[in-house]
């Protein structure tokens, strides 16, 4: 069992930053590729970014490719998401998720696959 709490969420200018951090609970974080996702208002749930278990590979939506950068810290049990020159299409709750696998090296970004969820924290642009 995995409880993630993710914070950093906020209200801010378009253009401007925010990095969003997700607090895995346990001691097995470093066996799960960790994810984080998207759902806006109206819309379905949307892959944002993810990362293997040992932080080699990255994936991106290729709506926030050179805008976001996730990373991780196994040691704390956290996974970060750096959002800069945010748009007001990044408006959205923003999960995180992770997804037990024994493989190294790989990421996921389809969301069926993950184990266990966040409860959202709120991302606010204004324009």
């Amino acid at each position: 069992q995995v409880q993630l709490v993710e914070s950093g969420g906020g209200l801010v200018q378009a253009g401007g930053s925010l990095r969003l951090s997700c607090a895995a609970s346990g001691r097995t974080f470093s066996s799960y590729i960790m994810g984080w996702f998207r759902q806006a208002p109206g819309k379905e749930r949307e892959f944002v970014a993810a990362i293997s278990r040992d932080g080699s590979r990255t994936a991106y939506a290729d709506s926030v490719k050179g805008r976001f950068t996730i990373s991780r810290d196994n040691a704390k049990s956290t996974v970060y998401l750096q959002m800069n020159s945010l748009k007001p299409e990044d408006t959205a709750n923003y999960y995180c998720a992770a997804n037990r696998d024994a493989r190294t090296g790989v990421t996921n970004d389809y969301a069926k696959l993950y184990d266990y969820w966040g409860q959202g924290t709120q991302v606010t642009v204004s324009s």
